[in-house]
């Protein structure tokens, strides 16, 4: 039978026509040459959705031209008998044909949740989709983790790990997956991608490792619903299954004196990700003053959500507990991780299971990771070891990192079977722990994953020791994942190590070994497991917890509305802006690699990605909704300038790194809003574009750092001219931004280029540069080295000159050609950064009545605050004097200072956050006391660590600096430190108290509970007794009327 290409007569376009004897449609009948113009590769019209390649099958097509073959065919006397050809097939990609993977569509603007001006509390919140998953599909980030290719995961090998089939293989380097690929790890207080979780608050990062692939949004309902005032509705949806929402309408003082008004809502489907956030009552329709009612805000908030399917739920104490466990169900802070201990020489499974005692270097590596403790009697986290008859063995491996209890299973310590090569005692513990730990001695041979036979352990750190029981011990470090795990952190280094052998490395590998076990938990197998558990628990609230009364009869049977008071007057166009959680937007971002006319912008940084846009009033992140992560945050305070159009923005964070946004819709309406949030969330102003022409000898007129802040601008220049002021920042040099360039790179531009276009910030109010918080915190850390003799630097041909970052001359002022300032005005221009960061520009704000964003300085950067100086203190010396007696003048006046810093300034950190977590989590409750005692705590908290930054300013008792820096004025390190103790004593003490405080006022809220349930009981059984009551004397009376 002959085989036909697709073509006239194959069977997949019906039976062939009947046999002729005319010569020519024999011959174009022939199976060799089948016939190719049926087969086209133009592009696909836009008709109704994309569909993949092979999947179009059934489409109706547009009819394509018509081939010569074709109108031969028309010609010919065939054309009555032959069958009419059925439209022909549309390829959607040439590469399919030739096996390769099919090419990635064109990006497209990824939609955004209604409704619009929702704010959301978290990163997955902006994920949510109301569009329920097919059974099956697994994780979102089972698709595509952002990692390697297969082939490329196969052939990653090292002299400690063996690729293998189906897992991914880190062997350093690979950095963060960013925006436009892989980045180098953000250092402190920039959060890594992965860690970004909560938005409507501030997330500092108080450690050099954080903790990625945590939900810890899964508190909202115990921070803002549970034990106040609010309502569960549950229901099972057609489309949805089964559903829970929580409603609850908050009420707080304005700015301006009225109260404003805002609904919270929680919607939690089958899908892992949940609806949380906040609407305010300005961009909702006009209600009652009442407020809305529960069927009239779910109709706005949640248009998918059918209203008719919600009942109320029951008043049962079991209700608000079981929310909280199926919301709080991805928490855990109990981990149980894995330790396989491989000899020289060893490889196999069977070999490290069998290995019966530990060696020396083992013991080593245990000591370093934890503490051995006694298994029976042991009341801490167990993990499933036995602690009464010492049957899963008599001791093991225990630890705690950033509050987390961390129990090690340790194969030496568990029951040894002999005669046994599958050691099940072992494996049953070490099988079923996701995160495994394969400790390698030198001269190990490399490890396979595949070697382990089990369906829970997803995540191996290989560490092999080097040079053990020696002082110079050090460690490597490599990782294998499967490939429906997502990257996580801590990135490893070039090479895997070496780590030396101290506290560092151990946080290190416990953090990467938590990070492991979160992010496993995106794995299909996990994913369905807890698809499964959350599915029970909303369809037993849908069935066993609810009552008979639904949405639509809600004000029949006089359900309340979600207030009581009145609403306050509207607060006019753009209150919706004002929220405290992110907005969104859906745009096409890309790393900003704008450059000049002409030019082309090669690599991967012009790659246009769809993303989520979120600015809340902390945190501003672009999320991939493909694969559900973060792929770029930074701080609100770190956004320094945007520069805008129509339909994009460029926006500059940090040290002057650029990301572009290009926003769909109505030109300029997106954008507009986009800037009129940064306005209100954000320090950062609109950017300036100078072209600057030279003069007759070629200068440019104006002299710039090495950081990019315009030092000097000559006058009657044509820089002077277009508006350059000493006090500017340098952002982009002929379409490259700084950072990029390098200081080297652009000053050979500035100086060779014979157009140069700028993107200019321009200074503050004050004349000051603009700096973001991040930098000012690194330079408040490095500040003593700055003290140091500047180096002289060599004036090239044109007048621009770059100065290292030792010598910043900082122009403040920009009228006056005043001398740089001196070493105290760093510190001030700190503290003017941090005063003005915490109060609301009058720039900003959209209305008069607009509420105040809160104050968002984390307590981890009072480091870097310290009191202005007295205007003339400090600041009278003239600029040749500062240049030759600065390092003498401000030297530290003991060598003390430096130790002094690295001892007490960790502890006062750490009292400070923990003094800001009282006074957050305190109520109103609390006694006046009480309060005096906290604002105690924390002033001289804040006294010392200003005496502490500065060095060489002393403070005195009050906390007012000094003028001249004196000796005997500075704090001693005797006095420092009993004040440090006395303050960790003293804070101990209100801990203990505000603990206490919470489990009474947790214990009257449930005997309210009790008592109120109890009451609602005995009004029935007493409106009972009463009706039967009633009918008994009515039964008593009849036979006397009767007898009358």
């Amino acid at each position: 039978m002959p085989m036909w290409a697709g073509g006239v007569g194959s069977p997949r376009r019906g039976m062939a026509p009947a046999p002729t004897d005319d010569l020519f449609a024999r011959k174009l009948r022939q199976p060799s040459r089948p016939p190719l113009t049926p087969h086209t590769f133009e592009p696909r019209p836009a008709r109704g959705p994309l569909l993949r390649s092979g999947s179009d099958a059934g489409e109706v097509r547009p009819p394509t031209p018509a081939s010569p073959c074709a109108r031969a065919r028309a010609h010919s006397h065939e054309d009555a008998s032959r069958p009419a050809a059925t439209p022909t097939r549309l390829f959607t990609d040439p590469l399919a044909l030739l096996g390769l993977p099919a090419e990635e569509p064109e990006p497209t603007f990824p939609p955004v949740l209604e409704p619009r001006w929702f704010a959301h509390y978290d990163v997955q919140s902006l994920l949510f989709d109301w569009a329920p998953r097919p059974p099956g599909t697994g994780s979102h980030t089972e698709a595509s983790s952002g990692t390697q290719t297969l082939a490329e995961d196969q052939t990653a090998t090292s002299d400690l790990l063996l690729g293998a089939p189906g897992f991914v293989c880190e062997l350093g380097g690979e950095g963060e997956l960013g925006l436009g690929g892989p980045v180098s790890p953000p250092v402190p207080p920039a959060l890594p991608n992965a860690a970004v979780s909560v938005l409507e608050e501030p997330q500092t990062r108080t450690t050099a490792y954080s903790l990625e692939h945590a939900d810890l949004g899964a508190g909202y309902y115990r921070k803002y619903f549970y034990g106040k005032e609010h309502q569960n509705f549950f229901g099972l949806d057609e489309a949805l299954g089964p559903v829970a929402v929580s409603l609850r309408r908050e009420e707080k003082e304005g700015s301006g004196g009225g109260t404003l008004h805002s609904y919270r809502v929680i919607v939690r489907t089958t899908q892992l990700r949940t609806l949380r956030g906040t609407i305010s009552e300005d961009a909702l329709p006009p209600g009652p003053p009442r407020g809305l009612s529960p069927r009239k805000l779910l109709e706005h908030v949640a248009p998918r959500l059918s209203p008719t399917c919600l009942r109320l739920g029951s008043a049962s104490p079991k209700v608000p507990r079981t929310l909280l466990t199926l919301d709080e169900q991805v928490l855990s802070f109990q981990r149980k991780v894995g330790i396989l201990y491989c000899r020289a020489g060893q490889g196999s499974e069977e070999e490290m299971y069998n290995n019966q005692e530990a060696g020396a270097a083992f013991m080593q590596f245990l000591t370093l990771l934890g503490d051995v403790v006694r298994l029976k009697g042991f009341e801490s986290y167990r993990a499933q070891l036995d602690t009464k008859t010492d049957s899963t063995g008599t001791h093991s491996l225990y630890t705690t990192y950033q509050d987390h209890e961390i129990m090690f299973h340790v194969s030496t310590m568990l029951p040894y079977t002999p005669n046994n090569q599958q050691q099940l005692l072992r494996k049953r513990h070490i099988g079923n722990d996701i995160v495994t730990i394969v400790f390698q001695e030198p001269g190990s041979k490399p490890f396979c994953p595949t070697t382990i036979r089990s369906h829970f352990q997803h995540v191996f750190l290989v560490v092999r020791a080097q040079a053990p029981c020696t002082p110079h011990t050090s460690y490597r470090v490599a990782v294998s994942r499967t490939q429906d795990t997502p990257a996580f952190g801590p990135a490893l280094p070039h090479g895997g190590g070496p780590f030396a052998a101290n506290a560092d490395f151990r946080a290190f590998l416990l953090a990467k070994a938590l990070n492991g076990e979160q992010a496993a938990g995106h794995a299909r197998q996990f994913h369905a497991m807890a698809t499964r558990t959350r599915q029970q628990y909303l369809q037993d609230l849908a069935t066993n917890e609810v009552t008979t009364t639904s949405l639509d009869s809600a004000s029949r049977f006089g359900l309340p509305s979600l207030g009581g008071r009145r609403r306050a007057t509207p607060r006019g166009p753009g209150a919706e802006l004002q929220a405290a959680g992110a907005l969104m937007w859906g745009v096409r971002a890309a790393l900003g690699a704008r450059v000049a006319a002409g030019a082309e912008t090669g690599g991967p940084e012009g790659a246009e990605v769809p993303c989520l846009l979120g600015i809340s009033a902390e945190t501003l992140v672009l999320v991939a909704p493909r694969d559900g992560r973060v792929v770029f945050n930074c701080a609100c305070r770190d956004v320094l300038a945007w520069t805008f159009s129509e339909h994009q923005l460029d926006l500059y964070h940090g040290r002057g790194e650029a990301i572009t946004l290009r926003l769909d819709g109505a030109p300029g309406q997106a954008v507009g809003e986009v800037v009129a949030r940064l306005q209100l969330v954000s320090r950062g102003c609109e950017t300036r574009e100078l072209a600057l022409p030279r003069d007759g000898q070629g200068r440019l007129g104006f002299e710039v750092d090495a950081e990019g802040f315009i030092t000097h601008v000559e006058r009657f220049t044509f820089a002077e001219t277009t508006g350059l002021r000493p006090g500017a920042r340098l952002l982009r040099v002929c379409g490259q931004t700084l950072p990029k360039l390098g200081p080297e790179a652009a000053a050979q531009m500035l100086r060779s280029a014979p157009k140069v276009c700028v993107t200019v910030l321009p200074p503050d109010e004050s004349g000051r540069p603009r700096r973001s918080f991040s930098e000012l915190y690194t330079l408040s850390l490095k500040e003593p080295s700055r003290r140091g003799a500047p180096e002289p630097v060599q004036d090239g041909t044109v007048k621009v000159v770059l100065l290292p970052p030792t010598k910043q001359l900082l122009h403040f002022s920009l009228q006056d050609n005043s001398g740089p300032p001196g070493p105290g005005d760093l510190t001030e221009e700190r503290t003017e950064f941090l005063h003005s960061h915490n109060s609301l520009s009058t720039h900003s704000s959209l209305s008069d009545e607009a509420p105040v964003l809160p104050n968002t300085t984390p307590d981890l950067l009072l480091v870097t605050t310290a009191n202005p100086s007295a205007p003339g203190t400090g600041r009278e010396t003239p600029p040749s004097q500062d240049q030759s007696g600065s390092s003498s003048s401000h030297e530290d006046p003991s060598d003390s200072a430096p130790e002094l810093r690295a001892s007490i300034l960790p502890r006062t950190l750490s009292l400070r956050n923990s003094i800001s977590k009282i006074m957050s989590e305190a109520g109103s409750e609390t006694l006046e006391d009480e309060w005096q005692s906290i604002s105690e705590i924390a002033s001289t908290c804040n006294t010392i660590l200003e005496s502490l930054s500065r060095e060489g300013q002393p403070v005195s008792e009050s906390g007012d600096p000094k003028g001249a820096p004196k000796c005997d004025s500075e704090p001693e390190p005797g006095s420092l430190s009993e004040k440090v103790s006395h303050l960790e004593s003293m804070l101990k003490k209100l801990q203990e108290d505000l603990q206490r405080e919470k489990a009474d006022r947790a214990a009257l809220e449930e005997e309210v509970r009790n008592l109120r349930h109890n009451n609602q009981r005995l009004l029935a059984e007493s409106e009972s007794a009463a009706t039967r009551l009633l009918l008994a004397s009515r039964q008593l009376a009849s036979p006397t009327s009767d007898l009358a």
